[in-house]
C-alpha cells in the first residue's frame, strides 16, 4: 500500500497519460472543523473516475457532478488556468455538504495537468526523493525541485508551492502475531511496512501481504533499512539477541520514533544492558521508547497494537501526549494503590 498522495499523482499521471482529460484539487485553507488538512489531494478524470480525498466524500460527489456529467448546472471547465473555489461558506452549504460544524475549505482547481512533470514527480517520489511542487497561477505552469525537508502548503497571489515526499516506513523486529496486526494497521496508515526475523519458524506462518519480508540480522536489516525522519523502528520479538543490536543501530539514525515492546522491567533491564555492555548512556536512549503503545488497558495482541500505532501516529504528527497515557506512568500509579498489583506485561 503506497503513500495517498503517490498513489492520486500516480492515477493522475496513467489518466493523462492516456489522453484523459482530468482534474487535480487540492485543499488550500480551511476554517472550522474541515474534514480534511491544507495540502490534501485528489484527482478525478473526465468519465467520473476518483483518486483521494478532500472531504471525505461530500465535496467529491458535487465535483464529480461538476467535472463528469456534461450539461451540468455550475459545470467545471476542462481547460484553463487554476481556478480557486469555496464550499460551505454558509450553514445552508455546510449542511448540503456535509460539512461538520459549519466548516469551510478553500479549492484550487488545476485542469489537465502536465503529463510530463506529473511523470517527473511520480519517478522522484518512487526513487524515495522529497520534491517541491509549485503552481504558477497565471497559466497553470509547474515547476519541480527537490526539497530538504517537509513544510507546510503555502499559497500567494502568484503561486502555490506543496511539497510531496516518500511515504513513511515502518521497520518491525519480528514475524509474530501482534507484527501482523501492526503491520496491516500501518499500512492502512500509508506506511510501507518491512518485517524482519531470521527465525524461520517465525517466518513461515507470515500471512499480511504487501509487507517486505526481511531474513537477516536485525542490526544488518535496520543499517540496509537507512532508517530516515520518516521512519520508525520497532521490536517486538522479546529476544534481547534481536531486539537489542537493531534499536543500537536504529538510535544512531534519524528515525522519528524507536521503541521495543515489553514489561517495565524488561525495558529498565534493556537500558541498564545497554549502558553497561554498549557505551550508551541515559541521553542517547532519551529517543529509545518502551514499554511501546499508550495506555488504553489492551489486553490482546490486536488491541496492543491499536495502542502502539496510536503512539506512532501521535510522535508523527507532532501531538504530545499526556503523561497520564504512558504505559509505564500509569502501570507505577496502579502498582502504588494499595491492594492493586499493575501487570507486568507491556499492555497499553
Amino acid at each position: 500500500m503506497e503513500n495517498l498522495d503517490t498513489a492520486v499523482l500516480r492515477a493522475l499521471r496513467d489518466w493523462r497519460a492516456a489522453g484523459q482529460q482530468a482534474l487535480l484539487v487540492t485543499v488550500v485553507r480551511t476554517w472550522g472543523s474541515s474534514p480534511r488538512p491544507v495540502g490534501s489531494i485528489m484527482a478525478l478524470n473526465e468519465n467520473g473516475s476518483v483518486a483521494g480525498s478532500v472531504s471525505g466524500g461530500c465535496i467529491e460527489d458535487d465535483l464529480i457532478a461538476r467535472y463528469a456529467r456534461r450539461g451540468a448546472v455550475d459545470a467545471l471547465p476542462h481547460s484553463g488556468k487554476p481556478q480557486f473555489a469555496k464550499y460551505g461558506i454558509t450553514a445552508d452549504e455546510a449542511h448540503r455538504f456535509g460539512l461538520p460544524c459549519g466548516g469551510t475549505l478553500e479549492l484550487l482547481f488545476e485542469f489537465d495537468p502536465d503529463t510530463a512533470s506529473l511523470t517527473e514527480l511520480v519517478r522522484a517520489l518512487d526513487a524515495g526523493r522529497l520534491m517541491r511542487r509549485t503552481v504558477h497561477l497565471a497559466d497553470g505552469r509547474v515547476t519541480l525541485s527537490p526539497a530538504d525537508a517537509p513544510t507546510e502548503l503555502n499559497v500567494d497571489d502568484a503561486q502555490l508551492t506543496n511539497t510531496f515526499g516518500p511515504e513513511y516506513r515502518m521497520l518491525i523486529i519480528g514475524a509474530g502475531q501482534m507484527s501482523e496486526y501492526l503491520a496491516t494497521m500501518a499500512q492502512f496508515c500509508g506506511f510501507a511496512v518491512t518485517v524482519c526475523d531470521p527465525r524461520e519458524e517465525y517466518r513461515g506462518g507470515w500471512s499480511v501481504p504487501g509487507v517486505h519480508l526481511a531474513t537477516d540480522m536485525p542490526d544488518d536489516v535496520v543499517t540496509a533499512f537507512k532508517p530516515d525522519k520518516r521512519s520508525c523502528v520497532i521490536a517486538l520479538t522479546h529476544d534481547p539477541k534481536l531486539d537489542d543490536l537493531a534499536l543500537l543501530e536504529a538510535l544512531g539514525s534519524e528515525a522519528f520514533y524507536i521503541g521495543a515492546l515489553g514489561s517495565r522491567r524488561n525495558n529498565d533491564a534493556r537500558r541498564r544492558r545497554m549502558i553497561e555492555h554498549f557505551e550508551q548512556t541515559e541521553a542517547s536512549l532519551k529517543a529509545l521508547r518502551g514499554p511501546v503503545g499508550i495506555f488504553i488497558g489492551s489486553k490482546t495482541p490486536p488491541e496492543i497494537a491499536v495502542s502502539v500505532m496510536a503512539e506512532v501516529l501521535a510522535v508523527k504528527n507532532g501531538v504530545t501526549l499526556p503523561r497520564d497515557l504512558e504505559v509505564a506512568h500509569v502501570k507505577d500509579q496502579q502498582a502504588a494503590q494499595p491492594g492493586r498489583t499493575a501487570s507486568s506485561c507491556a499492555m497499553g
